[in-house]
């Protein structure tokens, strides 16, 4: 997510490294840098040089304290700044009416029966709301038909009317039944053009006047760059949307539609989408982001989604197992199952604080953990319950089933015993206590 900006950036401040002070030209030669970077992101120049010039007046604005570097205080108030540039604070979705209606806008293949999926499963299970999906893309049967797949794989009801051809009296009909089945959030989906043309906007905007709705978010993909502005600004002027959702954040992006949008259209980015999957969507922070671009991960929303797959239930019961010394592969298959659904690994890595920089260029499959998830598998329920008894004979069938090598099948028995061990020592408050009496005083 943004690697190449962060890039950049990085090699911007590096000016100011070893400088004693801020002065006007190092600065100068440091914002220069820093405007060629936005620019390459894709973001308007009219945006990348108000930004700069911001960034630029309160760093020469600033007393430079002796604790701070110039480098760090240039990082700070570069940071600072693109926090604002998205908005500042994460923006609320409005949710209250009976049914609270959402409307879902956009450009054909910009991601929007997706992310309506995605909305409908992040209401269900984070706000414990009872969603209805409605499928008003009354040119594409493919587009019903997506949806009515997604919302089988989430558990959310779909109205649609293959034979009806007038996306008002659909999105009418379906918040009447909404209504009537006791939904009290209704999520219409509409078609969407390969272009903006007049009759889409008018098509929109009759719908939007019909059902009234408290919310009307554009979706925008952000692998379209400038683009991506341009068309948000031509939506706004007929719409008067709410706010933007940004999708496909996980590919290959600049993210210049990110940092340009809220300038443009003067409306905040509610939601990001980061994956095909259905839990990938994400409450958009600003100042989380902007930690990200400039390296500094996002421990708050790794903790967040690490919070959500927690379960004290099963917490306590694996508490108990390790203090017995019963912890064994079926508990190691469960943790990875908890890892796998707080999203995809490599993006977890860029939410550690100097990870992300390290990891650069390093590609980290998605399927990261199918090789070890092969092993266990291809064990008896009797070596997972007893991982002792995995002799050499017992190691080669193992190696054999799983289409994994002998050492692989070994290194994977160290780091479960390293593991095991470790959660012992944690479980001991005295020799964890002891362990850190002996730690080196630096």
């Amino acid at each position: 997510m943004f690697d190449s900006l962060s890039d950049k950036l990085d090699r911007a401040f590096k000016v100011l490294k070893g400088q004693g002070q801020v002065t006007e030209i190092n600065v100068a030669e440091t914002i220069k840098e820093i405007r060629r970077a936005l620019l390459d992101a894709d973001v308007s120049y009219k945006v990348a040089k108000s930004f700069t010039d911001e960034v630029k007046e309160k760093a020469l604005g600033e007393n430079v304290i002796n604790a701070v570097s110039p480098n760090q205080l240039m990082v700070k108030i570069t940071h600072d700044a693109l926090a604002d540039l998205m908005g500042g604070g994460a923006a609320d979705i409005n949710i209250k009416g009976s049914p609270a209606v959402i409307l879902i806008s956009g450009l054909q293949g910009s991601g929007k029966t997706t992310f309506s999926g995605k909305l409908a499963n992040h209401l269900k299970t984070k706000k414990g709301k009872s969603p209805l999906l409605v499928a008003g893309d009354v040119y594409r049967p493919a587009a019903i038909d997506q949806l009515h797949v997604l919302g089988e794989q989430v558990g959310v009801e779909v109205w649609s009317d293959k034979e009806n051809k007038n996306p008002v009296d659909i999105a009418k009909k379906a918040v009447a039944h909404a209504k009537s089945k006791g939904h009290n959030v209704v999520i219409v989906d509409t078609a969407g053009r390969l272009a903006v043309d007049e009759q889409m906007m008018t098509e929109i905007a009759e719908v939007k006047k019909a059902i009234n709705p408290q919310e009307t978010l554009f979706v925008v993909d952000s692998m379209t760059g400038q683009d991506a502005v341009n068309t948000a600004k031509a939506f706004n002027d007929r719409l008067d949307f709410d706010g933007v959702v940004l999708t496909k954040l996980d590919g290959d992006t600049r993210g210049g539609a990110a940092l340009s949008i809220r300038t443009v259209v003067d409306k905040p980015i509610k939601f990001i989408g980061t994956g095909e999957k259905m839990e990938a969507l994400d409450v958009f922070h600003p100042e989380r982001m902007a930690d990200r671009i400039l390296g500094m991960g996002d421990v708050v929303s790794l903790v967040e989604r690490a919070q959500e797959q927690y379960d004290e239930e099963e917490a306590r019961k694996l508490q108990k197992k390790i203090a017995k010394n019963q912890f064994d592969f079926n508990d190691f298959l469960s943790q990875i199952a908890q890892i796998k659904k707080m999203g995809n690994v490599k993006d977890l890595m860029g939410m550690i604080p100097g990870v992300g920089k390290a990891m650069k260029g390093v590609d980290i499959d998605d399927d990261a953990f199918k090789g070890i998830e092969a092993i266990i598998h291809s064990m008896t329920p009797y070596e997972r319950e007893n991982p002792k008894v995995l002799n050499g004979s017992r190691r080669k069938r193992i190696a054999a089933g799983s289409g994994t090598s002998i050492q692989e099948v070994n290194k994977l028995l160290k780091q479960f015993e390293q593991t095991s061990k470790m959660m012992r020592m944690m479980g001991d408050k005295k020799k964890m206590a002891q362990m850190m009496k002996n730690m080196p005083k630096r």
